[in-house]
């Protein structure tokens, strides 16, 4: 039977297959292979070009050949490493081998024993791991990201006039406009993408424990870490760190980690005020044919995209957490535990990219309900009590905030009648009356 969807046990890979799909170029086993045979052969064309005897006859207009290995990888040369793996039980060595049959192919089998020369298997995982989770970032993570901001950038001067009821702890507050509430969200989303942007790729490259051992016993005077650093930093593009043990040590991985869970918790953020905007009837949502919100009541129209976010954002901090918490702590020079957890990388940049595209999908169902808002504006007008008692501190008014405090802070209506009438007993001149009485919840929107 062909693999289904339908019987992942994950639902990124199953439930939610179709908006996760482009992370499996990246995250998924084929991926990783891929980027394993793409380091390999790179590092192998780097050592020709050192002046290494026994390669010194290697024909370079070979290497793009070579380089059509991983250009062209595909399915079939996935699963002859899998083939190969069940034999090693090692995975790096199962790509090694894989590679010295293409040699073989190629008719450079007497090269082949340079493939892997002096490398441990985390210079491979450490650099080809860190590879694809850049690529990640860069080509699925930022456009989504960005295509988020920018929709609440839009939506941010569309609704810039409209003035709305602020709410703080819950209660009536000082007037706001919905345009600002929504720069909000995009001013802190920028904030923490310019951060994240900050943060290097790094990557480990250096021999059974960091200090190219094998390299140097082999080869005492060519400058490995010279070599080490333009392999990594300019063929890869990644950022080698210059003391390791046999593995990366994961604080810069760990800052993105820490990175992307802030830019979700503003999301989680996000979408817990669009679903109480929603439940306020601030806005309603555009309604498609055929769907149904409720399977016992016909009248329902969910927010369920904000709730399938905000579920989907605390999965993936959750993993984001335990990856930046775990990855950094590893028994003296190594031990396995980074292994399977280090594989789990696009668990939470699935989730996350759900989460994304599910709040992106509500953000554009909502149809603004410009009447509720007004009239939840014109049903407190206790909200203006800030303006006046300033005003009065303006004038020297004695006790200003007593008064509107007495006028105010019960539990009868205040409307504009009721503002109107305080007025009227005030001890102050015509002209600040006529200031104050011009003062309503809709024009109350400061800056």
């Amino acid at each position: 039977m062909s693999f289904s969807p339908l019987y992942a046990i994950s639902p990124v890979d199953g439930r939610y297959r179709n908006t996760t799909h482009e992370l499996a170029s990246y995250f998924s086993e084929a991926a990783l292979i891929e980027f394993r045979v793409y380091v390999e052969i790179e590092y192998f064309i780097a050592l020709c070009e050192l002046p290494l005897p026994q390669l010194k006859d290697f024909d370079k207009s070979k290497f793009a050949d070579l380089r059509r290995i991983y250009e062209r990888f595909h399915q079939d040369d996935a699963e002859r490493v899998k083939e190969i793996e069940k034999v090693t039980n090692h995975d790096v060595k199962a790509v090694e081998y894989f590679l010295k049959e293409k040699f073989d192919n190629l008719g450079l089998s007497d090269f082949k024993e340079f493939i892997h020369f002096g490398l441990t298997s985390q210079d491979i995982n450490n650099t080809s791991i860190p590879h694809s989770f850049k690529l990640a970032v860069e080509k699925s993570y930022m456009p989504a990201i960005n295509g988020l901001k920018d929709l609440l950038k839009k939506l941010a001067g569309d609704w810039k006039d409209i003035p709305m009821l602020a709410h703080t702890h819950g209660q009536p507050a000082s007037p706001t406009r919905l345009g600002k509430e929504i720069l909000v969200f995009v001013e802190r989303i920028e904030a923490q993408i310019k951060l994240l942007k900050h943060i290097p790729f790094s990557a480990k490259f250096g021999g059974a424990t960091g200090n190219f051992n094998a390299h140097v016993i082999a080869y005492p005077k060519i400058d490995w870490v010279v070599f080490a650093n333009n392999f990594v930093n300019g063929t890869l593009k990644l950022n080698r760190s210059q003391y390791t043990t046999q593995v990366e040590h994961y604080d810069n991985f760990a800052a993105h980690c820490d990175a992307l869970k802030r830019i979700n918790s503003i999301l989680i953020d996000l979408d817990r005020d669009m679903w109480t905007y929603i439940s306020m009837n601030y806005f309603k949502q555009k309604i498609k044919a055929g769907e149904v919100g409720s399977s016992a009541m016909p009248h329902k129209v969910n927010p369920i995209d904000f709730e399938n976010s905000e579920g989907n954002l605390g999965i993936a901090n959750a993993l984001f957490e335990h990856l930046a918490a775990k990855l950094p702590v590893s028994r003296l020079q190594r031990d396995l535990t980074d292994s399977t957890v280090f594989r789990n990388i696009g668990v939470p940049m699935a989730h996350t990219l759900i989460a994304i595209k599910s709040t992106i999908k509500g953000l554009n169902k909502l149809l603004l309900n410009e009447a509720k808002i007004k009239s939840d504006l014109n049903d407190n007008w206790a909200v203006v009590a800030e303006a006046i008692q300033t005003i009065l501190r303006r004038e020297s008014y004695p006790n200003p905030y007593e008064a509107l405090k007495e006028l105010t802070r019960t539990n009868h209506q205040v409307n504009a009648e009721t503002i109107a009438g305080f007025v009227e007993t005030l001890n102050i001149s015509s002209s600040v009356k006529e200031e104050i009485k011009r003062i309503s919840p809709e024009t109350y929107t400061g800056a």
